[in-house]
């Protein structure tokens, strides 16, 4: 059997530790902001996360970008050749085109190089809901799994990563067309707070609005007592709210028997859109 790895790109938004512990191969999206632009390196070499969201909170802005063809390519083609295949997990198709030009690019590499074999699977996810189901394929990985069943595995799970999530400041979503002007405007007056998540189809979805901060958290931990399958792994990802994520990861160890709990911020590519204040968490569950 042909060795293979696990690749996915940044908005997995899992920790650069993390990620070389799993032997993944991560792509970095990027954005551009006051004219430069940064790569999302899970290291943070580009920009400090801190930095980052205190521009934002500052009314700064970036444009963000998905991977395309060409250095979807460039990776594969180097793990092929090197006797590897792949299994390639991608950032939503309902958010971005990443998964698109991994498509494309593996056609490419295998017409290229025929004995090879690289597979992609569009996670439906996002932020550490990729995070988590790309966690878990190379767990799968790791018990000796070959491709093609580790392939078969995240296509059965990606329909159990629930992702909820909510967020302190609603235009940043009206900015990406997420609520309308007139939502935002009355909501951040009332002080309303969405509740959303990542339905089937991998599109960020509105759900409710609840008045003020702790509801909006509650209404998470109500999401995950509703839902929740199997709680032994669970990660949650924050705008530069770390506090809040940690009070959070410390109610569900309190109800639940959780063997790993994972917080890390929420990237700058989907932060962009999501802004700070983001506290969203993911969980394996009944349904998404």
């Amino acid at each position: 059997m042909r060795d293979y790895v696990i690749m996915t790109d940044s908005c997995c938004d899992l920790s650069a530790v993390m990620a070389e512990e799993l032997a993944l191969t991560v792509l970095p999206l990027s954005f551009v902001m006051e004219g430069k632009e940064y790569f999302n390196y899970l290291d943070n070499r580009d920009i400090d996360p801190g930095d980052f969201y205190t521009r934002l909170r500052a009314g700064t802005l970036g444009t963000t970008s998905a991977i395309n063809v060409a250095v979807f390519s460039e990776a594969m083609t180097a793990q092929v050749e090197q006797g590897r295949d792949i299994l390639c997990i991608a950032f939503s198709s309902g958010l971005s085109t990443t998964y698109q030009s991994a498509c494309i690019a593996a056609g490419d590499v295998m017409a290229a190089h025929p004995d090879s074999r690289v597979l992609v699977c569009d996670s439906r996810a996002a932020s550490l809901g990729q995070g988590l189901l790309v966690y878990l394929a190379a767990m799968e990985k790791r018990k000796g799994k070959s491709l093609e069943e580790v392939r078969d595995f995240v296509e059965e799970r990606k329909d159990h990563i629930d992702h909820w999530f909510t967020v302190d400041d609603l235009n940043h979503l009206k900015r990406g067309g997420r609520v309308s002007a007139t939502a935002a405007l009355v909501g951040t007056m009332l002080q309303m707070k969405p509740v959303l998540h990542v339905d089937g189809e991998g599109h960020l979805i509105p759900v409710s609005k609840v008045r003020g901060r702790k509801a909006s958290i509650s209404a998470l931990l109500n999401k995950m007592e509703e839902l929740v399958e199997d709680p032994s792994v669970v990660f949650i990802s924050h705008g530069d709210c770390l506090e809040e994520a940690e009070a959070l990861g410390e109610s569900i160890k309190a109800k639940y028997k959780v063997d790993k709990l994972v917080i890390n911020y929420v990237g700058p590519v989907i932060g962009n859109h999501s802004g700070p204040g983001t506290l969203a968490l993911f969980f394996q569950g009944k349904h998404k």
